[in-house]
């Protein structure tokens, strides 16, 4: 398992991670300006700040902390997996670094709070966003389940066993994992 220094300029055998690293920041930028930029508008959200509605800016608070755990998670995937979030990209060696060592997904659980937080901040958490939240988490457990983890288990073996047997899916643990 990769226990990836934040110092190291190097890799192990001698490969630089400033390229997967500035690649996968490339990708979450990607990421960033699709939720930030283009969905708001696609969606129409539109802040107010008359009345009751300005103290859902508290929202924006896990808003920030969760996306800030996101881009933290792309930095890892570069940094120590050498790849990307894309799938075409994906790290080469098994990120457990970082907030992956408390839970094994963190990039998805911070993408949420990074989103419910924006729906609580443009006033559009009504019945209906969170039924297709639910929806939405449903199909991303589905995912992890049926296709993630059986393709990180192939790829990265035993290591990965041990990982999934020490660090829950979606419950973060209290302590780090800290990997023998």
């Amino acid at each position: 398992m990769s226990t990836g220094q934040a110092g190291a300029a190097h890799g192990a055998n001698g490969d630089s991670h400033w390229p997967t690293a500035i690649a996968s920041l490339a990708v979450g930028a990607g990421f960033f300006a699709l939720w930030f930029w283009l969905l708001p508008n696609w969606l129409g959200f539109q802040v107010e700040t008359a009345g009751a509605a300005r103290w859902r800016w508290l929202a924006a608070i896990p808003s920030v902390l969760g996306f800030a755990v996101a881009l933290r998670c792309i930095w890892d995937f570069g940094w120590t997996g050498h790849g990307t979030p894309a799938p075409m990209v994906p790290p080469r060696r098994l990120v457990v670094v970082g907030f992956y060592r408390y839970v094994r997904n963190p990039m998805y659980l911070g993408f949420a709070a990074g989103w419910i937080g924006l729906w609580v901040v443009f006033g559009h958490a009504n019945a209906a966003v969170i039924a297709a939240v639910a929806a939405v988490a449903l199909a991303v457990d589905l995912f992890v389940m049926f296709y993630e983890e059986p393709t990180l288990r192939r790829k990265f073996g035993a290591d990965y066993d041990a990982y999934c047997r020490n660090v829950r899916r979606w419950w973060p643990r209290v302590h780090g994992w800290d990997q023998p």
